[in-house]
């Protein structure tokens, strides 16, 4: 299915159709209306090592590891 966004509608967003793809997909993630493996199709993760070993950190100092 294809949806069409009027083109004033990314302006006034200042948006373009992949960020507002993106936030669409955020958003129906935050939802629980799809999975994260869904909602991330095609969106570049930013979530390195460090940022792995700061999470299994917080974990721990949580009691939750």
């Amino acid at each position: 299915m294809s949806l069409t966004i009027p083109d004033y509608i990314l302006h006034a967003a200042r948006m373009s159709v992949r960020e507002l793809s993106e936030e669409i997909a955020v958003m129906l993630f935050q939802k629980e209306k799809i999975t994260l493996a869904q909602a991330s199709r095609q969106i570049p993760i930013h979530y390195d090592v460090q940022d792995f070993e700061k999470d299994i950190k917080t974990l721990r100092r949580l009691g939750r590891l």
